[in-house]
């Protein structure tokens, strides 16, 4: 009786172990379009043999639970390829509100940054026309007008990208607080994976901090390190602790230079971590930090060129008074124009009397024009860093372009290695409702013939407990 009893407990695992392994393939259907959700299959273990009489006997199956159909390399890769790709797309969208500053975008008090290069012609045009009447008041008039118009879009412009920039940093921000809210999700989610699932997978509960670890990997770099228990350490690209076990360290800003700066729990200055890192906020401190001062620096200098070259003209040559032309370009408070820092934004026409222009050469009369001819010359003239001003102008609209366009194919070739990264884990852990049926009939026969088995038995035991009288079985 042993025996059968034994064979007995057998059809009862076997029975136990497909039932719950038909639980796994419903819980897999009623999760077929939950994001995140990785398949799980039935883990099969052999039962102990049973020693008797010097021989072997099976005990039959059981089943040790579901086993989530995961690769952690594959996870690595793509939490890896969203940081990349999230960088750039941030990057560009930065890029392309810059470049529409400069392809039409209308700037402060009206002014138009894209209509810098038309201003600059206009402006030596105006010299053009005094060669033609060095005295004429009008003429000197519109030679200071359109110096104006001149300024005032450089301002326009440069106030722009310190717009773009403050946006940018009230951005970041918003990224980093999004971002410690997913830290702490996953040190919660550490402590309950450690205390429930040490040593096995941890299933919903191990998805559910994956799908955090993505999201965090779109906003910002990270790295991450399994560690005893089944848990996660989480860091910046360069170290800066973010999560050990159960307990999340949050990133905290503070302004430094007119710009938000981001420091880890011990106080350190990480800016350059993050920017370096990846992520939506890479991308974001990239654009703020390295693409707009470069810009800006561009603009700089084309004001500082276009500005020492026409007072340092103008000086060279008579008024129509006689003594010696005067500044026609200051600083907005009224100082005198030394250096590129910050010229576009405070670049002003200081003067205001049209006969302070000097048209003619230096101790020549009024009627004369050879100044006028030198002022419109410096149109043409390596004014800027060696090169002329439409040409300057030119060069730093076309740089912008092309470091966009470089950015725009980064990111189309990133997004195409992150779908493919996609569909490799979806073809391992997501859900196919063909493989499912396929799993379901497979082990309802199973289920049955286990079943079957119950019935044999009882037909053995009957027959046995008949005492010898003939039993049919059918």
């Amino acid at each position: 009786m042993a025996t059968v009893g034994t064979a007995f407990n057998i059809a009862q695992g076997a029975l136990d172990a497909d039932q719950a392994a038909l639980d796994i393939v419903a819980n897999n259907t009623a999760n077929v379009n939950t994001p995140g959700y990785t398949r799980e299959v039935p883990v099969w273990e052999q039962n102990d043999a049973v020693s008797f009489g010097g021989a072997s006997f099976g005990a039959g199956v059981s089943m040790t639970g579901p086993q989530s159909q995961r690769s952690r390399v594959l996870e690595q890769s793509l939490q890896q390829q969203t940081q990349t790709q999230s960088a750039s797309w941030a990057r560009l969208d930065a890029l392309n509100q810059i470049q529409a500053l400069f392809s039409g975008a209308t700037g402060t008090g009206g002014s138009v940054a894209s209509g810098i290069g038309t201003d600059l012609s206009n402006f030596f045009q105006t010299f053009a026309s005094l060669e033609a009447s060095p005295a004429d008041d009008a003429v000197r008039q519109s030679v200071l007008s359109a110096a104006g118009t001149l300024a005032s879009d450089f301002n326009g412009a440069a106030a722009q990208l310190t717009s773009q920039k403050q946006s940018l940093d009230e951005e970041s921000g918003s990224v980093v607080q999004q971002a410690n809210a997913l830290l702490q999700n996953v040190a919660q989610l550490n402590l309950q994976i450690e205390s429930q699932s040490p040593n096995t997978d941890a299933g919903s509960l191990e998805d559910q901090r994956q799908q955090d670890l993505t999201s965090l990997s779109q906003l910002m770099g990270i790295r991450t390190v399994t560690t005893e228990s089944n848990g996660l350490t989480v860091t910046t690209m360069n170290g800066a602790l973010l999560v050990s076990q159960g307990q999340a360290f949050q990133v905290t800003n503070g302004m430094s230079g007119g710009v938000a700066h981001y420091f880890d729990s011990q106080g350190n200055d990480i800016t350059g971590d993050l920017t370096s890192g990846g992520g939506q906020l890479g991308g974001i401190l990239t654009a703020r930090d390295q693409d707009i001062p470069q810009v800006a620096t561009a603009l700089d200098q084309l004001a500082y060129g276009v500005a020492t070259a026409v007072n340092a003209q103008n000086a060279a040559g008579s008024d129509l008074n006689g003594n010696a032309g005067g500044a026609i370009f200051e600083r907005a408070d009224g100082s005198a124009i030394t250096n590129a820092t910050d010229l576009a934004s405070q670049l002003a026409v200081g003067m205001t009397d049209p006969a302070g222009i000097a048209a003619a050469a230096s101790g020549a009369g009024s009627s004369d024009d050879a100044n006028a001819v030198a002022m419109a010359a410096l149109q043409n003239a390596g004014v800027v860093q060696g090169i002329s001003p439409t040409a300057a102008f030119s060069d730093m609209v076309t740089s912008l372009g092309s470091l966009t366009s470089e950015v725009s194919s980064e990111n189309t070739a990133q997004q195409a290695g992150l779908t493919q990264l996609q569909n490799q884990i979806g073809a391992l852990s997501g859900v196919n409702l063909n493989d499912e049926a396929a799993s379901l009939e497979t082990l309802e026969q199973s289920y049955q013939a286990a079943s079957k088995v119950f019935t044999v038995l009882a037909q053995v035991m009957t027959s046995a407990l008949n005492l010898g009288v003939q039993t049919t079985y059918t």
